[in-house]
């Protein structure tokens, strides 16, 4: 990480980590980490690989491994081979997977309580701006 070079860069980096920070205990308001608490939410749109779920989440597949082990000892995931390649994993959220899921969100105020503070004038302009600095090329 870099030094942050001018009063936005810090303002940027302290959203984040105050964002970061926040999903953290969220997690831990549920009983699980930051990390089974992302792949859960990676899982709510349907079954993913232990490679795909190693790219969504940019980390090593061994790491996955162990994140679903865990998951899957508490009933909250599902490991099955997949129908295509038997030598291939899917990873499924069980109905207690995605009320631990949802105990995350409801917990995770972060967002909500910092949008909160605009007026909808001000969540309209910060919306295109935040769209126009993910554009690749930022224009």
């Amino acid at each position: 990480m870099t030094e942050p070079s001018s009063p936005l860069d810090q303002q940027l980096w302290d959203f984040v980590y105050g964002y970061d920070a926040a999903y953290d205990r969220a997690a831990q308001q549920a009983g699980l980490s930051a990390a089974q608490a992302c792949l859960l939410d990676q899982l709510t749109g349907g079954s993913s690989t232990m490679g795909e779920l190693a790219t969504a989440l940019l980390c090593d597949a061994s790491n996955v491994t162990q994140l679903v082990a865990r998951l899957e000892s508490r009933g909250l995931v599902t490991r099955e081979p997949d129908p295509a390649d038997r030598r291939v994993k899917r990873v499924s959220i069980t109905p207690a997977g995605r009320r631990e899921h949802r105990a995350v969100h409801r917990a995770f105020a972060f967002p909500a309580e910092s949008v909160d503070r605009l007026t909808a004038g001000e969540q309209q302009l910060l919306s295109r701006l935040l769209a126009k600095m993910r554009r690749p090329g930022g224009s």
